[in-house]
């Protein structure tokens, strides 16, 4: 995170306003990942799960995605799912017009389809690519968006690479760099990051890593960043993984990004993970990368933690001067967005057709 990039979120943070947003845009996705938080029962907070809510395609998606984030006014934008590409025809219409906006915009997919050939020149924009391991792992579980498919749908583009390490990768020695080998060649890789798997509460799935495995998966990635240089952690990042923050409220990133699900009303707490995650296991990747930059001296004297939290408290205050009765999120009736520009032809947009596994199309 650059100065210019920290000042402007201070103000954001100073005037009540998160400076990162991240939007569940479809309920849809043609995988059936094992681990998958989005599609767990306790998501959305137990009541209702993520393929229950009610969602936007067409030109009804585009104008009402706008027209939440003219008002949250975030710095950076988060589209994931489902799976975004399920959206693609409406994601070719919206992304460009919120790069116009000045939004840093970046598209979370599996890749199981092709991605839009513009994309490739966007500047304010990362296609983050999730990629679960070696081919024979990855694809059993997160197929139909196999190597194969992935190789095929990222041609010629500029892609973010993000592996979620689990203890399944742990269990056999090299198994990060065996990764790093076959990917970072190919010249679509921009950069990886990666992430350790977050568990909820209570919970102790397959994928959760031993503590002996989060040393050991710590010791690896610090010794990989010197060897390839294409994984964009920097030290004091992959430090934070032995001790996240224990609890949301502790959490810069949970505190500083809202996330809203496919209706574009409910609200993901207290983080893009949903439900009641172990923050003493945390491995998010933005998790630590914030708590890195909130521990960082000024001067070597003061900590940013503390001007964060002194902002928060006044954002707080103008934030409560500043809410209506209604719910903040709840779609603004009648005025359309803003400096909406009308799509390229045909300007009436179709919702693309519900995906099905076997029936996906290159």
């Amino acid at each position: 995170m650059e100065t210019g990039q920290i000042i402007q979120a201070w103000g954001r943070i100073l005037t009540g306003r998160a400076p990162s947003m991240s939007i569940e845009i479809t309920r849809e996705c043609p995988l059936r990942c094992p681990g998958c938080y989005a599609y767990e029962d306790a998501h959305l907070g137990g009541g209702t799960t993520l393929r229950q809510l009610s969602d936007y395609k067409g030109d009804a998606l585009v104008e009402n995605v706008l027209r939440v984030v003219d008002r949250e006014r975030p710095l950076h934008l988060s589209i994931v799912g489902g799976d975004p590409l399920v959206r693609y025809r409406e994601l070719e219409i919206l992304v460009p017009q919120l790069i116009e906006r000045g939004i840093h915009v970046q598209v979370v997919t599996s890749a199981f389809r092709a991605v839009p050939e513009a994309w490739a020149k966007l500047s304010l924009f990362n296609l983050v690519v999730s990629i679960d391991g070696l081919q024979p792992e990855h694809d059993e579980r997160r197929k139909p968006a196999t190597y194969e498919r992935i190789i095929k749908s990222i041609a010629g583009q500029r892609v973010t690479i993000h592996c979620t390490i689990t203890s399944q990768m742990m269990n056999r020695a090299g198994y990060l760099e065996e990764f790093l080998q076959f990917w970072s060649p190919r010249p679509e890789i921009r950069k990886f990051w990666f992430s350790i798997f977050t568990p909820q509460r209570g919970d102790r799935p397959v994928e959760c890593l031993s503590p002996e495995q989060r040393k050991y998966t710590i010791a690896e990635l610090l010794r990989l960043r010197l060897l390839y240089p294409k994984i964009d952690m920097a030290k004091g990042l992959v430090e934070e993984f032995a001790h996240p923050p224990q609890t949301p409220d502790e959490c810069i990133f949970s505190r500083t990004t809202t996330t809203i699900s496919a209706d574009l009303k409910t609200r993901v707490t207290p983080c893009q993970f949903g439900g009641d995650p172990d923050c003493a296991q945390c491995g998010c990747i933005a998790s630590m990368g914030l708590a890195a930059v909130a521990n960082h001296k000024l001067a070597g004297v003061l900590p940013v933690r503390v001007i964060f939290n002194a902002s928060g408290a006044i954002g707080n205050v103008v934030a409560k001067l500043r809410a209506k009765p209604e719910d903040a999120l709840a779609l603004p009736p009648g005025n359309p967005p803003r400096t909406m520009k009308p799509a390229p032809a045909p300007v009436q947009i179709h919702a693309a057709p519900e995906v099905q596994a076997d029936s996906l199309q290159q």
